[in-house]
């Protein structure tokens, strides 16, 4: 039996097994996604304190190597049921049908991109649909591309798109952005970036793959039609709250309720990071909440012994 099985291995699971492992408490991090989460797919972070810039596959990896040394167990496996014991202890089922018991859990699941809902999106996914850059911008070296979103996630990745594409063209749905003053700079004075502004993607089309994007003015509902390799979705995140919907109360934001110290209502459940309602969803805050869990947890263990 494990103290405590923290799922998920993004920037709030691996600073929690940290944190546990170095209060000597026997602790698993359940992670079906390469180590990071959605940190490791991002190409710099650039408000990383202390740094002026790292990948996060760097930062993921770092993280990685501190928890495994202080004794922090990884099993690569997703997590399809948490359930509560009847001696208060939590069985976690995981995929291949293995079972982890633990005294506490801290969940740390994390996001998964949002589907824009435009007409071709889900067809032709890995047909130039894709919500990754760092993933896959290599395949479209010298190719137009577009970018769909107005936060930090898209202008980051339309920058890094600028290395591979000839051209990328960012669409929002309004005037303005909603990422930080200095990206959004960046992005304006970039000669390979085009903006359209106050629009959405009604549908994409092409034969085996991507060839044109139709864009409608949400402000004069006047139709255009540009010509892309590829389409890159960043339209926000969908919290990962499967495994605990029967377990936990939610906001109306979709994500789990927590106190200050990330408890949950269930006694010995905690929640961190990307899944838990909050104002802000960066790696900083993340590693916040996966210490403060971390924290909390040890102080509930001790009340039982």
């Amino acid at each position: 039996m494990y103290d405590v099985a923290i799922i998920g291995g993004g920037p709030a699971g691996l600073t929690a097994g940290i944190y546990t492992s170095r209060a000597l408490l026997k602790t698993v991090i359940i992670e079906k996604g390469p180590v990071g989460g959605l940190m490791s797919l991002t190409d710099k972070l650039e408000n990383w304190p202390g740094v002026l810039s790292i990948s996060g596959t760097e930062l993921s990896e770092k993280m990685y190597e501190q928890a495994t040394s202080l004794g922090c167990e990884f099993v690569n496996d997703e997590v399809i049921g948490i359930a509560r014991l009847f001696d208060d202890n939590f069985k976690v089922s995981v995929g291949s049908g293995d079972t982890v018991v633990a005294r506490t859990i801290i969940y740390a699941a994390g996001s998964i991109p949002k589907y824009a809902g435009f007409e071709g999106e889900k067809e032709f996914i890995g047909k130039g649909i894709s919500y990754c850059a760092v993933c896959d911008a290599a395949f479209y070296r010298n190719l137009k591309v577009a970018v769909l979103g107005g936060g930090n996630s898209a202008l980051k990745e339309a920058l890094y798109l600028t290395k591979f594409a000839s051209e990328v063209t960012i669409i929002h749905r309004r005037q303005e952005f909603r990422a930080e003053k200095i990206i959004q700079e960046q992005v304006r004075n970039h000669p390979k970036i085009k903006l359209i502004l106050d629009s959405v993607i009604e549908k994409v089309a092409g034969s085996q793959f991507v060839e044109k994007v139709t864009i409608k003015n949400v402000k004069t509902e006047k139709m255009s039609e540009i010509s892309a390799d590829g389409v890159f979705v960043f339209v926000g995140y969908t919290p990962q709250v499967e495994p605990v919907k029967n377990l936990v109360k939610f906001a109306k934001d979709g994500r789990i309720e927590v106190n200050s110290h990330m408890e949950t209502e269930v006694p010995g459940l905690f929640a961190a990071g990307d899944v838990i309602s909050k104002l802000v969803n960066q790696v900083a805050t993340a590693v916040g909440d996966g210490a403060t869990a971390a924290t909390a947890a040890e102080h509930y263990l001790a009340t039982l012994k």
